[in-house]
Order: structure tokens, then sequence, then C-alpha cells
């Protein structure tokens, strides 16, 4: 005698290998959009880091359309906020007005003034890309925009330092605009 149960199908294996089904498929659909978002967000932050460079060079060439003008920073007020434990600066170019030459600049703190225990030295060592040279610029050119920027420590104290940049013409002194961070 055959057993009843034997040939009844099994209902209960069905409904859970299309629930597996059903799962894998959301997960699918929910790791590609995952993928889809990230995505979109890494090429706009990409975007807006080019754009803020395209602004930066377009503001700098504003700066020398003036006659003479030998250095344009940006930005123009001279001054930087920053958090503590945050990074940013300012950029700076140089448009050569005499005949061909080398430059050479230098970014270094000059007054920590109302910072406990923080000396100008250690001021110094916050800077990032403040010094280096332009071999053999030629006459009339412009140095594409060159960034500097501080890297404020966490434990840096609330306080405004004074920066100098100093720019040399062939050893010889051409600028040295001072900039002012203030830590907030």
């Amino acid at each position: 005698m055959m057993d009843i149960n034997f040939i009844k199908p099994k209902k209960g294996a069905m409904e859970m290998s299309v629930g597996t089904m059903v799962t894998i498929v959301l997960l699918m659909v929910v790791l590609v959009l995952g993928i889809f978002f990230v995505r979109q967000i890494f090429s706009a932050g990409t975007d807006a880091i080019y754009a803020i460079d395209a602004e930066v060079q377009s503001e700098i060439q504003k700066l020398f359309a003036e006659e003479g003008r030998e250095v344009g920073i940006y930005p123009t007020s001279r001054r930087i906020e920053l958090r503590q434990g945050d990074s940013g600066g300012f950029a700076f170019s140089i448009r050569n007005i005499a005949e061909q030459a080398t430059y050479a600049f230098e970014t270094k703190a000059t007054d920590t003034g109302d910072c406990p225990g923080i000396e100008v030295g250690d001021a110094t060592n916050w800077v990032i890309g403040g010094t280096g040279t332009v071999e053999d610029l030629a006459s009339g050119a412009i140095l594409e925009a060159r960034l500097v920027t501080f890297n404020i420590p966490e434990t840096a104290p609330l306080c405004i330092i004074e920066y100098e940049l100093t720019i040399t013409r062939d050893g010889v002194t051409r600028a040295a605009p001072n900039l002012f961070l203030t830590i907030k």
C-alpha cells in the first residue's frame, strides 16, 4: 500500500524557494542602488573640487588685470578662518613683469600673538606646500595658482596667527604680504 502523504506535493519547500529568490532579487536591487548613489556622491565631490579650482584661477586672473601687479592672493582679504583639526588655506600666483627670472616663495609664521603654548616654529610646521622655487619664469608669464594649506591640530588653541608669504625674484624680495589665520 502506498502512503498518501508521500504523493502529496510539498508546498512548504516551494514557498521557501520563492521567498529566497525574492530576497536575493531585493538585495541585488539595493546593492545596485547603493553603488549608484555612492558613485554619484564621489563624482559630485570631484566636480566641486574642479569648480573651486576654476573659480580660484578666475579670481587670480582678475587680480592680474590691474597693471603692474606681480603677486595675486586669494582670498583677497588675506584672512583665513579654520576650525581645530581642520585644513584649508589660500592660493597665490606670480606674474613676471620683468625679464625671465627664477622665483622662490616661503610661507612662515611671524607672530603667534595671543596663542597660548604655540611658538612661531610650531605654527610654521602647520604649513603644507608653503615653500618652493619656479625656475626660469618667462617675461609676462603667469605662474599657475599655487595652493598653500594649513593643517590645524585638534589641540590648537583658539587664536589668530600671522603668516608671511615671502616671494623673491633672483634672490631679491619682491613681495612679502601677510596673512591672518583665525582658529575658531
